[in-house]
C-alpha cells in the first residue's frame, strides 16, 4: 500500500473541505512532514486515515462519537444534515484505489444525532476511470494491509511503548501470517478438511457396519475437538480483556502519590517472572529433545558390550583382520587352478588343501560391517557422557528457574500485602481489583492448558481411529476409492500443515534477527530483544556470561517499538522479492504514519531514530511540533523530505498567544486568532525545493 493523498471535510478541527495533501513516496524523497502545535490536528490527521480504512481510533482520540465539524454543526438550520467525510487515495499492486468514508450529522433542537458511517471504495481502470469495486471495501483493505495490523503501521508515538507491553500478540501472529501469504495455506486446509468430512459422510453410508462405527466415533471426537478450539479463542480473547484490565488498573495505581516506586517494582518483577517462565519452557523442551532423540543410547550399553565381545571373539580365531577373503577362495575354486598354477580339480586334494580355506578365510563385507559399526558404537560411547551431561545441566537449569520464580513470586506477594494493607483506601480498592483479575487469568490459564491436553488426546485417538479405518478390509471397489481419496487428502493437510508451520518459524526467527539489528543501531545499551513464539518482545542482558531479564525504560519500549514495526516492513519487503505463487502480497510497499514519533526520547536516541526511520520504511508521513522537528531529527531527515504542510490552528481567544514555523526561509504561522468566533485548522503547503 503506497499512500497517494488525503482529504478531508468537516472532520473534527478542519471546517468545510481541505486542500489535498499529497503525500511523498519517492524512491528517495519519501517523507511527508506535518508541522502543527498541540491541539491543532495532528492526532485528528492520524485518525482520518485510520478511521477512513478502519473504522478505527487510536488511544488518545477523544470524543470518537463527534467527528463533524462543531462550526459546521453551528452554521446548520435545525433539522438540517452536515456531511463528514475522509478521502484516501492509495496504490497497490499497479492499481490506484479511493477510499472514501463518510458520516452524516443531523442538527436537533436537543443536541445533535451523528449517524453511522459508510466506506466507498473506487478503483482506477486502465483508461482512468474511477469505478466501484465489485468486492466488499472492507475485504479488499483487509487483505491488502491487515486490520489487526494498522496500529503498526499509523500510531501515536508518545504511546509507542504499549506496541511492547500489548496483550494482543496472537493479533500479531495471525495478522503477520495473512501479509506472508500463509493465510492462503489455512484456507487450503480448511477446505480440504471439509472434503474429508464429505467423503467420510459418503463412506459411512456405504461402508460394512465395523467402517460406519468408527467413523461415527471419529465424528464425535472431531466435534469435541472444535468445540475445545472454540473454547480456547473465547480463553485467549478472555485473557488479552483481563490484561487490559490489569494493565489499566497498574497504571493507576502508578499514579497515586507514593506509589509509583512501588509499582514500578512490581511491573519489573513481573517482566523477570515472564521471562524466567519462558526459560523454564525452553528448558523443559530442551531436556524433552534431548530424551526423545538420544535418550536411547544410555539403552545400548548390553548391545555394544556385546557387539565388542563379538568383535574381540573374530580377532582371537584370526577372522579379523583377515588374511584371506572368501572371495579370493571361490575364485580359484571356479577357476580349477591355484595361483601356484597347480589344477584344482574336483575331489583331488590340491582342490581339497584350498577349499579348506573357506572355513577360515574372512567375509569381505562382515570386515566392513565390523569397521562401519565399530565407529558408530564408539560415536555412541562418547556421545552417553554427553548426553547425561547435557541433561544435568537442563535439570539444573530447571530448577535454578524454579528457585528464582519462587523467589520473584515471594517478592510480589510482599508488594500485595503491603498494598493490600494500605491505609489508602483508593490504593486498597485498585488491589484488590488487581487480586481479581490476577485469580482470574489463572483460571483462564489452566483452563486453558487442560483444553490443549485434551485436544491432543482427541487428536491422537482420532488419528488411530483413522489409521483403523484406513487398514479396515472394505467389500466394494466404490470403498477402497474413497477411503483412498480420504487418505489423500489427510496427506496433503498434513503436508501444508508442516508447510505452515515452517514458514511462520523461518519468518519469526529472521524478524527477531532483524529487530536485534536495528535496536543495536539505534540503542546504545548492550542489551538483545528477544522475541518469543506468542510474538512478545522482552529485553535480555548476555554480558555477564549467563542470560538475565531487564526491565526496559519507557525510552526503550518505544526504541523497542520501533524496531518491531521496521522489521516486520523489512522481513515482509524481503519475502516479497522472493515470493512464489500466490503465497505473497502483490505489493512490498508499506507506509508508516507517525504522530509525534520521538515521545520522551533524548537528544541521542532521537537522533538514532530519525536516522534509521528513512531506511527502515517505503513511505513515511510524520506529524510534529516545532519542538519535535527541531535541530538534529531535521538534520537527519530533511535529505528525504518530499513534501511539508503546516497545520495552522485558529484560536477564537482574543488574547491567545500566537506562534509560527520558519520553514525553507518562509514563516508559516502555527496559531493565530481566529476571524470568527470559531476554533478551526487550516492546512497549508510549503513549498519545497528539490
Amino acid at each position: 500500500m503506497k499512500l497517494l493523498s488525503l482529504r478531508l471535510r468537516n472532520f473534527r478541527q478542519f471546517y468545510g473541505q481541505t486542500p489535498e495533501i499529497v503525500l511523498a513516496g519517492g524512491d528517495r524523497r519519501k517523507i511527508t512532514v506535518i508541522h502543527g502545535n498541540n491541539g491543532a490536528g495532528k492526532t485528528g490527521l492520524l485518525n482520518a486515515f485510520t478511521w477512513v480504512l478502519y473504522e478505527k481510533f487510536t488511544a488518545a482520540f477523544a470524543a470518537e462519537d463527534q467527528l463533524v465539524n462543531k462550526r459546521a454543526i453551528a452554521e446548520a438550520e435545525i433539522g438540517g444534515m452536515v456531511e463528514c467525510w475522509a478521502e484516501v487515495v492509495f496504490e497497490h499492486g499497479g492499481t490506484q484505489y479511493q477510499a472514501k468514508r463518510v458520516c452524516r450529522a443531523y442538527k436537533q433542537k436537543d443536541g445533535v444525532e451523528q449517524g453511522k458511517s459508510e466506506l466507498r471504495l473506487l478503483v482506477k481502470n486502465e483508461t482512468g476511470r474511477w469505478l466501484p469495486t465489485s468486492y466488499q471495501p472492507e475485504d479488499v483493505i483487509g487483505r491488502i494491509l491487515p486490520e489487526s495490523l494498522h496500529r503498526y503501521f499509523f500510531f501515536d508515538g508518545e504511546r509507542i511503548e504499549q506496541i511492547v507491553r500489548s496483550n494482543k500478540k496472537a493479533e500479531i501472529a495471525e495478522a503477520t501470517k495473512i501479509l506472508l501469504g500463509v493465510e492462503v495455506l489455512n484456507r487450503s486446509v480448511k477446505h480440504l478438511g471439509e472434503a474429508r468430512k464429505s467423503l467420510e459422510k459418503e463412506l459411512g453410508q456405504i461402508g460394512d457396519p465395523e467402517t460406519q462405527k468408527l467413523l461415527k466415533q471419529k465424528e464425535k471426537l472431531e466435534q469435541e475437538c472444535d468445540r475445545l478450539r472454540g473454547r480456547q479463542e473465547e480463553i485467549e480473547k478472555e485473557l488479552g480483556f483481563q490484561d487490559e484490565i490489569k494493565q489499566t488498573t497498574s497504571q493507576r495505581l502508578r499514579e497515586l502519590a507514593g506509589m509509583e516506586q512501588l509499582q514500578q517494582r512490581r511491573d519489573d518483577l513481573e517482566a523477570q517472572a515472564k521471562l524466567t517462565r519462558e526459560k523454564l519452557k525452553q528448558s523443559r523442551a530442551n531436556l524433552q529433545q534431548a530424551v526423545s532423540s538420544r535418550g536411547y543410547m544410555v539403552l545400548l550399553a548390553d548391545a555394544t558390550a556385546q557387539f565388542r565381545s563379538l568383535v574381540d571373539g573374530l580377532r582371537q580365531r584370526g577372522e579379523l583382520p583377515a588374511d584371506i577373503k572368501q572371495q579370493f577362495v571361490q575364485d580359484l575354486l571356479t577357476r580349477n587352478r591355484c595361483i601356484c598354477g597347480t589344477p584344482l580339480k574336483a575331489g583331488s586334494e590340491p582342490h581339497q588343501h584350498v577349499k579348506a580355506y573357506l572355513d577360515k578365510a574372512g567375509l569381505a563385507d562382515v570386515e566392513e560391517t565390523v569397521i562401519r559399526m565399530g565407529a558408530q558404537v564408539d560415536a555412541i560411547d562418547r556421545q552417553v557422557p554427553e548426553f547425561w551431561q547435557e541433561v544435568d545441566q537442563e535439570q539444573a537449569n530447571i530448577n535454578q528457574f524454579k528457585m528464582s520464580l519462587s523467589h520473584l513470586e515471594e517478592a510480589l506477594d510482599i508488594i500485595r500485602e503491603k498494598l493490600r494493607q494500605s491505609p489508602s483506601e483508593d490504593i486498597r480498592k485498585l488491589q484488590s481489583r488487581m487480586d481479581e483479575v490476577e485469580q482470574k487469568i489463572r483460571e483462564l490459564t489452566l483452563e486453558q492448558g487442560a483444553n490443549q491436553q485434551r485436544i491432543k488426546g482427541c487428536e491422537t485417538e482420532m488419528e488411530g481411529l483413522a489409521r483403523q479405518i484406513e487398514k479396515h478390509r472394505m467389500s466394494e471397489n466404490r470403498q477402497e476409492q474413497v477411503q483412498r481419496r480420504i487418505t489423500a487428502t489427510e496427506d496433503a493437510i498434513a503436508r501444508l500443515k508442516k508447510v505452515q508451520e515452517g514458514l511462520g518459524q523461518l519468518f519469526r526467527l529472521q524478524l527477531e534477527k532483524r529487530i536485534q539489528e536495528i535496536f543495536s543501531q539505534i540503542s546504545f545499551t548492550p542489551y538483545v530483544p528477544k522475541l518469543n513464539e506468542n510474538y512478545e518482545l522482552m529485553l535480555e542482558d548476555t554480558m555477564a556470561g549467563q542470560t538475565t531479564s531487564v526491565p526496559s525504560s519507557t525510552g526503550e519500549n518505544q526504541i523497542l517499538s520501533l524496531s518491531f514495526i521496521g522489521a516486520i516492513i523489512d522481513r515482509i519487503r524481503e519475502w516479497s522479492k522472493g515470493k512464489s505463487g500466490v503465497l505473497m502480497p502483490e505489493s512490498s510497499t508499506f507506509p508508516i504514519v507517525m504522530d509525534s514519533p520521538f515521545g520522551s526520547l533524548d537528544e541521542i536516541y532521537r537522533r538514532q531514530v530519525a536516522r534509521a526511520i528513512p531506511v527502515l520504511a517505503n513511505q513515511l508521513v510524520v506529524l510534529v511540533t516545532k519542538t519535535q522537528w527541531r535541530g538534529e531529527v531535521a538534520e537527519e531527515m530533511e535529505d528525504f523530505v518530499g513534501h511539508q504542510y503546516v497545520l495552522t490552528y485558529n484560536s477564537p481567544k482574543s488574547d491567545c498567544q500566537v506562534d509560527e514555523i520558519k520553514l525553507n526561509g518562509i514563516v508559516h504561522p502555527l496559531v493565530q486568532q481566529s476571524p470568527n468566533e470559531y476554533e478551526y485548522t487550516e492546512i497549508l503547503e510549503v513549498n519545497h525545493t528539490i
